[in-house]
């Protein structure tokens, strides 16, 4: 069997190891642009400000690695066009402009992403940053020991963990976003507005509810960003404003999602036969809302890229979905979440009831413990928990896997209520903060039927 694999960060790396070691005496060819694969760009912001060992341990693989577990590694070698229906590749040397056809049997499209790229005047002026892969790692590592000042555009969570990061190091730092609310795609506008009184306490300029329309270069060498309601400026200005599936090239030949991700099965399969994809060239389902979305997390990539060789040669294991849960931590504050937020449920028209509590995450007596504001989502009608989320300045990022599997395996609000935590006072209270949650939402939907 000869596999093509067209792209190689979370997904392709995945799909190629576990490929090779299902079967080691396929021949797998893996295509990569660039010159290094299996970057974790969510540490570009904690490398920027200083957080970082080792850069080089933000890399899980090599092209090495993965040319001795048996892979032919093409590194810097751009696919330019693909015959799917003759199972043949066009392919070019980036480094020597040589180009030559390749054949297949099956094919893996794991193309990845790309950042969005307005069209805005002076977006490309070179003061204005992207912050995506390890060329852009570099260049704003070493801008953040020559600059006094930043602008970042885009508060969800690349942007935001960014302007924390120069906030860190004493940067001047502004945050702008055409939203109203920060980090308003992953938390409801109470755990908002907590992350937003950080920001300013900490010195960050908030420009939110704000459209960028223009960059514009100072002679002195700054950069001025004008938005509909202001303008700033600073040393750089960093693009953060999101990203979206790298299909291009082939995406009319596909059932996709609006975006041009591809629409992959429940076994990774495209809607051409021996056409496989995952990561963020690819839709995921979304247990919540039970349809297919665009959600590129690593997490995610990962999973497809295993299912991908689990399936490759016949159907044999089901993608269970993803919940989107994640996690971030600003000014020494933890967020996580998982499943739909109240005000993602509003814009999709789905009918849900939400609570939100409060409560210490361990008992008063002891000699410190630190609150927990919570929020959760769940169906009126099957008390099927949605979603939640969770800040305190305690870690609580693993409540959120923890609510994760609650909404993946359709708890109702009831049965997380009464689940078996363990309790010990270093560690929570006799009820544990997330059956008190739990517990809050019972309370309420009981209420709600007897009136």
């Amino acid at each position: 069997m000869k596999v093509s694999i067209i792209g190689c960060t979370h997904a392709g790396t995945f799909a190629a190891m576990n490929i090779l070691k299902a079967h080691p005496d396929w021949e797998v060819d893996v295509f990569e642009r660039n010159d290094n694969l299996s970057f974790l760009s969510c540490g570009i912001a904690l490398w920027v400000s200083d957080r970082v060992s080792d850069p080089n341990k933000m890399f899980y693989a090599s092209p090495d690695d993965l040319a001795k577990s048996g892979a032919n590694m093409y590194m810097k070698h751009d696919v330019t066009s693909i015959d799917f229906e003759n199972k043949t590749i066009e392919v070019k040397n980036l480094d020597s402009d040589e180009t030559f056809s390749q054949s297949y049997d099956k094919i893996v499209l794991t193309t990845g992403s790309s950042p969005v790229i307005p069209n805005i005047p002076g977006i490309h002026s070179d003061r204005v940053h992207l912050c995506k892969n390890w060329t852009n790692a570099n260049e704003l590592r070493q801008n953040a020991c020559e600059i006094n000042s930043a602008i970042v555009i885009g508060a969800g969570y690349i942007g935001a963990e960014l302007a924390e990061g120069y906030a860190h190091l004493g940067k001047k730092t502004t945050l702008i976003d055409a939203l109203p609310d920060l980090l308003a795609k992953n938390f409801d506008l109470n755990m908002s507005k907590v992350a937003e009184k950080d920001y300013t306490d900490n010195g960050v300029t908030l420009g939110l509810g704000e459209k960028v329309e223009s960059f514009i270069d100072n002679p002195d060498g700054t950069v001025t960003v004008k938005t509909d309601k202001n303008s700033y400026t600073a040393d750089i200005a960093v693009a953060c404003i999101g990203f979206r599936p790298n299909t291009d090239m082939f995406k009319d030949e596909f059932e996709t999602l609006p975006n041009g991700a591809l629409i992959v099965d429940e076994y990774m399969h495209t809607s051409k036969p021996d056409v496989f994809s995952a990561g963020d060239a690819a839709s995921v389902h979304y247990n919540p809302t039970g349809d297919n979305q665009y959600i590129p997390l690593a997490t995610n990539a990962v999973r497809q890229g295993i299912l991908v060789a689990k399936n490759i040669e016949k159907d044999t294991m089901k993608y269970l979905g993803t919940q989107a849960s994640s996690a971030v931590e600003l000014f020494d504050r933890s967020y996580a979440a998982s499943g739909l937020t109240a005000g993602h449920a509003k814009a999709l028209g789905k009918k849900v009831d939400t609570v939100t509590y409060e409560d210490n995450y361990r008992p008063e007596f002891m000699l410190s413990t630190t609150p927990v504001l919570m929020n959760l989502v769940w169906d009126p009608e099957t008390r099927i928990i949605l979603g939640g989320a969770l800040t305190s300045m305690y870690d609580i990022s693993q409540s959120a896997n923890l609510l994760s599997v609650a909404i993946q395996k359709k708890m109702t609000i009831d049965e997380l209520s009464m689940v078996d935590f363990l309790f010990q006072p270093n560690f929570d209270k006799p009820v544990n903060y997330i059956s008190a949650l739990a517990g809050a939402a019972v309370e309420k939907a009981d209420a709600k039927v007897s009136e």
